[in-house]
């Protein structure tokens, strides 16, 4: 649930206007109020014998007009609330539910405060509503809303945990940045299956995970068809990059659309893909393979806050890299390493620096192996995840623990598909993952992560099974 702040503007009317009306292009449908500040407000879309958009401007302006000293410049306030598109499409109910705490915690209409700011919420789409606020408090006095963004990012996240949805908040840092409704129109209209944003990002990540130096990491954007522009110091050295997707160009086509990294996701500023930079190696045999994406797993079991933090980076670059090999598992490593995205990037403090960066070679080794050597592979990767789901529980990251553990549970199922064992049948006890950090470097030990499916026995006959995987938390509602 991502609250975003519009401009501030001086015409109440104006905006009610495109609130209820068709959109730009025809893409409000249904515009109703769903909450105000006042209980049982007639609706101008829908009882417009009983209230019209100028009745409902002059009911909003009203404590502005009557304001005795000086008025505000800008005098009325908009947010919008935005569910990502894959969440289930909540109730006129649930969203007048939201739209009260947000006004709340922003400081307009704190509960029970019966001489707030007038305010009301519309919804014209499934995924999303408006709200809309005069500036002045009915007793004469100017609101205290400084600071309301935090706030109000506070309560959606309280509202995602709650209710099951995706994580969208910035606050930590690690939620990814979803396209705005601008640019997911603009794909739309031009036929695109997602919005140009998207596919920079997934780009942009597979060459980060993959890049060995500042002069590598441009050549693979523009490898993989991107327009590259990039930026040097008096030492002629890259600071700073922005992509852009051919055929993306604004302003009556007259410029390219360009993201800088950081604009796309916090972990694709320059300074983090630096972060990644280590020296090729040699692709090794399965085994040194498997045994590389263990030594993650066991990193994470024993990995303070700091540490930790690089080696879930590190896997997270491991996913990306897989999602590209073997072919019979690509759909499915690819899946889980979009689920893995957040988990990958822990608030705070990190250090990249240890084993696990040597693990974006793994996946290689695993090509031309066979079903045996494809099974040990994923049940390899579900360890190192099911130790990062734990670790990131350990440190009360509660939105990642719940992302990882649904990348996980991805992986489980695809070992099951292999092994033709259904997903819920062990055969065998389950192996247990325990992460103790250290008295200073977080929270009491989380529960435990059970259930990683057995490793393949060697032999022609490999004992199948994987066991039923981690609890996936608060499920998401579609």
């Amino acid at each position: 649930m991502m609250p975003k702040k519009a401009a501030e503007g001086d015409t109440t009317a104006d905006l009610l206007a495109y609130l209820f009306g068709p959109g730009n292009h025809e893409e409000h449908i249904d515009p109703h109020l769903v909450a105000a500040w006042t209980p049982g407000l007639p609706c101008p879309a829908r009882n417009p014998d009983r209230m019209t958009l100028s009745d409902l401007a002059l009911l909003l302006d009203a404590p502005v007009e009557a304001l005795r000293g000086p008025k505000p410049a800008e005098h009325v306030w908009h947010i919008s609330v935005r569910n990502d598109p894959t969440d289930r499409t909540l109730s006129d109910a649930e969203w007048a539910t939201v739209a009260a705490e947000m006004v709340h915690a922003a400081g307009i209409a704190p509960h029970g405060d019966t001489h707030a700011c007038r305010w009301v919420a519309v919804r014209h789409a499934d995924d999303h509503i408006h709200i809309v606020a005069t500036l002045a408090r009915q007793d004469g006095r100017h609101p205290r809303i400084r600071g309301d963004i935090p706030r109000m990012h506070t309560a959606a996240r309280a509202f995602e945990t709650a209710w099951g949805l995706t994580p969208m908040s910035p606050l930590d840092r690690t939620a990814r940045r979803a396209p705005v409704t601008g640019e997911r129109e603009k794909a739309a209209r031009r036929g695109l299956p997602e919005a140009a944003r998207e596919s920079l990002q997934r780009t942009v990540r597979e060459a980060a995970a993959r890049a060995t130096s500042t002069t590598d990491f441009p050549t693979r954007l523009r490898d993989a068809g991107l327009r590259v522009r990039e930026h040097h110091d008096e030492n002629n050295t890259l600071n700073g990059y922005a992509v852009a997707l051919p055929g993306d160009r604004a302003d009556r086509n007259t410029r390219p659309v360009w993201f800088s990294g950081r604009t796309l996701a916090y972990d694709l500023s320059l300074p983090r893909v630096r972060e990644r930079f280590h020296p090729p190696i040699a692709p090794a045999d399965i085994t040194r393979a498997h045994t590389r994406i263990r030594q993650a797993a066991t990193l994470l079991a024993r990995a303070g806050r700091t540490e930790g933090a690089g080696d879930v980076a590190a896997l997270g670059d491991l996913l990306t890299a897989a999602a590209t090999s073997p072919a019979t598992i690509r759909d499915q490593v690819r899946a889980a390493a979009t689920a893995f995205e957040q988990p990958s990037r822990a608030p705070g403090t990190r250090t990249l620096h240890g084993t696990a960066r040597a693990l974006d070679h793994a996946p290689r080794a695993a090509r031309g192996g066979g079903a045996p050597a494809v099974l040990t592979l994923l049940i390899a990767l579900v360890e190192a995840i099911e130790a990062a789901t734990a670790w990131h529980r350990a440190q009360q990251h509660h939105a990642q623990a719940r992302a990882a553990a649904q990348a996980a549970a991805a992986l489980l199922r695809e070992a099951a598909t292999l092994t033709g064992t259904p997903p819920r049948a062990s055969r065998t006890a389950p192996r247990t993952t325990w992460v103790t950090p250290a008295a200073e470097r977080g929270p009491a030990p989380a529960t435990p992560v059970t259930r990683v499916p057995p490793r393949p026995h060697a032999g022609p006959h490999p004992t199948p099974g994987p066991s039923p995987g981690p609890a996936p938390g608060p499920g998401r509602s579609r």
